[in-house]
Order: C-alpha cells, then structure tokens, then sequence
C-alpha cells in the first residue's frame, strides 16, 4: 500500500553490491493509478556516478559534459 493507493512493485537492485536502488511499478490496482504500469522510480541519492562520486541529474550535469563546450 502506497500513498496513492495500492500497487504492485518490484525491486531495482545494483547487481554489484546488492543495494535497493529503487522500485517497477509492475500492477496499479486502481484505475485512476494504471498510467505508472511499467514506470519506475529510482533513488537519485543511492546511485553513484562512474567515478564513484555522487550522482548529479539534472542541469549540472548537462552543462559539465554537454557537447556545446567543445564547439
């Protein structure tokens, strides 16, 4: 049971180190909620960037690795 009502959710897991990154919405039970069938939910503050630093979304990291800088 969710804020929104009742759904079916399964887990999104790191297969590295086993941490739960986030949820699948795999069955909404209310009509009104059938639309995040399929969608999913991820926890920006547990994930890592490549360098193991943390993950920044969002317009800063468009703006460090954006193609524009290099023209």
């Amino acid at each position: 049971m969710m804020m929104t009502g009742m759904h079916t959710v399964v887990d999104i897991f790191c297969v590295g180190c086993g941490s739960i990154l986030g949820w699948k919405y795999e069955y909404a039970h209310e009509k009104a909620q059938k639309y995040k069938e399929g969608k999913f939910i991820l926890e920006r503050y547990k994930i890592l960037g490549p360098d193991g630093s943390n993950y920044m979304g969002g317009q800063e990291a468009q703006a460090i690795g954006s193609d524009a800088d290099d023209a």
